[in-house]
Parts: structure tokens; sequence; C-alpha cells
């Protein structure tokens, strides 16, 4: 269950940004769990010091701890919503924007929680990939209002006890140990075909660990010894895709990024455990020479403060001339994460607060690959903050420039960096996002980060704050239930290429809020579209987590919406341009940005 949490009292605040020596000592886990600054974790908000104000906005805590509680506060949706268990049920739109389609129940819904998204092409047909790890969909698309679910794919035929790992054991869709990892799909022009790479990481939701201290990787380690005895890959799989279902799939090579193992084309993922994250989310492949992606490829890559998570990631470079044999070309990592390095990991104010994410959540994001002249990369460290790399050498990545950002815990911080405005104007726009419910922690603002002088980029300001519809019933989003914050702007596999001045971002129970940043000295909220936030067929356990993720066809100026309650279909004729609801007239093959 994916929460969010902070802490307001002075006190708590004290011990998070001071770097003096804590005053309790964490538990002796064993190695690759950060002990240098002790216990830091902060106390919980008081319930004084946020809320909502007189003039109608919401105050955030300051601080606070990973959590997994809703926090009413007076005036909250708790109050506002009471026959909807604190869920807003109603939708709002703002803007030139239009529904088109919407699709909504459990076979548009693979997952309340999180998805990832692809589209391919095969003879004149579209179809969009809807997954996360054991849950999969593949969908027709090509008529708009008329889409078909092509397959289903789940683990819902095997039955484990709560808590234990489901992927241990094969069922109808998936072998033991398999599922559908992240992936990036591009057309390989010397296979004349799609080469899927797919992620293979640590599951991040575990029954060994939990949130709170007594069962934290701080004082758990019985749960830490049991979660590195987990079996798998930890690394990537490489396959050609003959066309959309998984019968469809060839599987070209399987890679392990476990720096310990000697051949990691040739690794063993029901053997001895592997060590490291495994590589995490998508990665970053235009079908040409050079793959990045972010991985921790030791269990010594390991400092960071998230109580459930053992590793702290950076970045690899492959060489994938042949899908079929990928070489490893160089890793980076930022000073401070490797356990080595506890000296230089106390200098940050996280340092001890059992609660922040620290490293690579997403690989590197790139405004211009390197195969095509491109030189620069922009790394989103969480706590670590932004790092502007040169990979021109994929071999010897380096460091250029980077940028700390102001500290908002709890939640994630610094995890995506949307470059798509980059070449025009020399910005790119930084966010985290939030883990817990009603506003509990602080907020998450998009930074604008000016990077024409990579070695020197700087904040120069922030993207507004959404504010609801006219029509609604409450003054701040804080009151609506659920999370409230920005997610992520899409996937650069989106086919076409983005236009330039719209960021469209997920902002949870906000909907989806489209960004006019053609003038980067003012932008502004063009348009919103928030959906239903609550669904009497969402479990209460999920429905703060209501949208997600949105995937652009770019190409055919459509948005697609994903929420805890299935899938909308957006167009903006003043935004995007008027859009395509039949098939597209080229089939997409490649995307960078």
């Amino acid at each position: 269950m994916r929460k969010r949490v902070l802490a307001a009292s002075a006190t708590a605040l004290g011990l998070l940004v001071g770097l003096g020596p804590a005053t309790v000592q964490a538990a002796p886990t064993g190695p690759g769990v950060p002990t240098v600054c002790g216990d830091r974790r902060p106390a919980d908000a008081d319930p004084g010091s946020y809320g909502m104000q007189l003039d109608g906005s919401f105050r955030h805590p300051d601080l606070t701890p990973a959590n997994e509680e809703r926090k009413a506060f007076p005036g909250g949706a708790q109050e506002l919503f009471p026959k909807t268990f604190g869920y807003d049920p109603n939708s709002y739109t703002s803007g030139d924007v239009k529904v088109e389609a919407s699709y909504r129940g459990a076979q548009f819904t693979p997952d309340y929680f999180h998805t990832w998204q692809n589209i391919v092409d095969f003879d004149g047909r579209r179809y969009m990939f809807q997954y996360d790890r054991s849950a999969g969909r593949v969908y027709d698309i090509t008529d708009v209002k008329n889409v078909k679910v092509v397959e289903t794919m789940s683990r819902d035929d095997v039955s484990v006890p709560y808590g234990e790992n489901v992927e241990k054991y094969a069922g109808k869709d998936w072998a033991a140990y398999d599922y559908w990892g992240a992936s990036t799909i591009q057309w390989n022009a010397k296979l004349k075909a799609y080469v899927m790479v797919q992620s293979f990481e640590q599951k991040r939701q575990v029954g060994e660990l939990g949130d709170s201290p007594e069962h934290s990787k701080f004082h758990n380690p019985e749960g830490v010894a049991a979660l590195r005895e987990t079996k798998g890959l930890k690394g990537f799989k490489v396959y050609q895709l003959n066309g959309p279902r998984k019968k469809d799939w060839k599987l070209l090579s399987t890679v392990s990024t476990d720096a310990s193992i000697a051949d990691p084309l040739n690794s063993n993922p029901t053997g001895a455990p592997q060590q490291g994250s495994g590589s995490i989310d998508t990665p970053y492949y235009i079908g040409e020479k050079y793959m990045f992606i972010a991985t921790a490829p030791l269990d010594s890559w390991s400092n960071t403060e998230v109580p459930t998570y053992l590793y702290s990631p950076g970045y690899q470079a492959w060489d994938m001339s042949n899908p079929a044999a990928p070489k490893k070309l160089g890793e980076w990592h930022y000073p401070g994460q490797l356990a080595s390095e506890a000296a230089a990991y106390a200098k940050n104010q996280r340092c001890g607060n059992q609660t922040s994410w620290m490293g690579a959540r997403m690989s590197l994001f790139i405004p211009q690959p390197v195969e095509h002249g491109g030189r620069y990369a922009f790394a989103a460290l969480a706590g670590f903050g932004m790092s502007i790399l040169d990979i021109s050498d994929p071999a010897n990545m380096k460091q250029v420039g980077h940028v700390d950002l102001p500290a908002s815990v709890g939640g994630t911080e610094a995890d995506n960096v949307d470059v798509s405005q980059y070449a025009k104007t020399g910005y790119v726009y930084v966010s985290g996002y939030p883990l817990g419910e009603d506003c509990y922690e602080p907020y998450k603002d998009v930074f604008q980060i000016d990077a024409r002088d990579p070695a020197k980029p700087r904040i120069v300001g922030a993207l507004p704050r959404p504010e609801p519809a006219k029509k609604a019933k409450f003054d701040d989003y804080c009151q609506r239930g659920g999370s409230f914050g920005p997610k992520r702007t899409g996937s650069y596999t989106s086919p076409g290429d983005p236009d330039q001045g719209l960021l469209p971002y997920a902002f949870y129970n906000a909907g989806v809020q489209f960004y006019d940043t053609s003038d980067p000295k003012r932008p502004r909220i063009a348009a919103q579209f928030v959906p239903a936030g609550y669904s009497k067929d969402v479990p209460d356990y999920a429905r703060g987590n209501q949208t997600h993720a949105v995937y652009v066809e770019w190409d055919r100026n459509l948005v697609w919406v994903f929420t805890n309650d299935g899938i909308y279909a957006l167009s903006s004729d003043k935004l995007i341009g008027r859009p395509d609801l039949n098939a597209p007239r080229q089939p997409f093959r490649n995307s960078w940005r």
C-alpha cells in the first residue's frame, strides 16, 4: 500500500536538518543498512501545525516520517464526503480539454497503484500495453472510441499467504520468477523488428519489511536477511516482438546487473541470490547502440533511508549493438551512495531520517541521444538532488553540474526530469511525488531548472499549484481525499515528438494538469481534467491512489489517463491539436524525449 507521511515538530525538524550526532542509535542490521547518522526518524506532525487556513489555502506539514495512516484534519475530505468514505465522487473539467472515451473497471485496471505503458503498431493496428509485473493488459486502441482487450495476464490463479512473494510460483501466464518489467520498446533497424528491454528488479512492496520502525530495515535484521535471500533475476531481459501478444515475444538475452557475476549473460536467476537492485524502472534505449539504466549493481550501493528498500541506485551504460549480447560499458554514482562513503553521506541533511529515498528511481533523462550528437543527461537522484552528466563517452560518464533541491520529507523527491523543452529553452522540470494521503507531507513542487549552463544548473521557479474547478465544493485539493501532487509527464517512449511548451502532468487527486510553459517566466495551467475520486469497485486500501500516470500519443494528439479505476482518452484542439481517433497515418518506430 503506497502511503505518505510528515512531521512538523521543531524537535523532529532539528534532528533531520542538523548534522550533529544523533541521540538514538539504530539497531544493528548487518552490512548495507546505513547507521552513520543514527536514528533521526521524524516524529508525527503536530495536528495544530498544518491544515486549512482562513484564506482557503492549505498549510502543509514541514516534515513527516514514512506512514501508512490517513490523517484527518478539520474541513478535510472525511468531513466533506462522508458518504464516500472521504473521497470526492465528482469529476471536473476546466479549459479546452475533451474526454473522447473512458474505460472503467477491472478489465482496464491491471493494478490499482501503478502501471507502465508502451505502444506498438502491427499490421495497421495500434496496441497499448499496460502492466506492472504479473498484471498486464494488451489493448487494441486503433479505434479510440472502441478499445478492445486483446490479452490479459496475471497471477490470480496462484494463492499464497499474505506477505509471501507470489512471483516465486509459476501460474498460467508466468513461469516462476518471471513477470513483465518496466519496458522500453523501440524499432531496431538491423533486426527490422521492435526490441523490448524489460527491467527486472528487487520488488519494492515486500512482506519482509514495513514502514513502522519495528518492521523497518533499521530494526529488523531478520527481515533484511530474508529479503537478501530472495531469488530471481536482477538485471534486464531483451526480447524481439513479432506481434502484440505475449506468445509473440522472442527472448534474445537475459542479463544480470550483479557486478559480482563473472558473465552477466549467463547468470542463474533461480540459483544463489543476486546482488543489488537490478535494473529499475524504464531503461533508456532508442533502438540503436546505447542503453542507460538505473541500478545498484552490488549490495554495498546501500545508502538510502527508505525503511523497506536496501539499495541506492546509480546508473550503468550498455552497448546494445547486438541485442542478443549486451556489453556493459560503464557506471556512475553520486558520492555518498556507497556503504564505504559514509562521511559523504552524513553531509546530507536526510541522513538518518529513515524515510527518504536516496538515489535514482528512473534511468537518465536524455534530451538528445548520444547516437545523434547528444552530450548531456539529467540524473534525478531523489534526496541527493539532480546531477547533469556528460555521457558523450558512455564508458566514462562524468558529472558536470549538480543542484541540491529543498528538502521535502516524506514522500519521494527528485523522481522525474521533463527534458522535452530543453532543446528550445534550456529549462528542465524536476519533481518528486507524494506518498501520503490528505496532504500529510510537504507539497511536491515542480521545479524549473535553468540548465543553459550545464555546469551551473539552478532553480529559477516552480510551476503553479493546481486550483480546483469553480464548481468544486472545496477550496484546495488537499480537501478532496487521496494523494495530491505531481507524478510524471508521461514517458519518452511515447510516439511522436512532444509539443513545445506543453507539459501534461498526472497529479493524483488533481487529475491531469496541462501546463503551458511556452513563456518560462509565466507558466500557467491551461486546462485540467479531474476524474471521479471514488468508485465502489476500488478497494479501500487503493482509493487514495487516483490519477497516477499519463501517456501521450503525440502523433495522434491524444492523452491517455490512468487511474485506480480505469483509463480515459483526452484531446484538446487548442493545446495539442485536432485528434486522430482512427488508425495512425504512420506506425510508431522510435522516440527519445
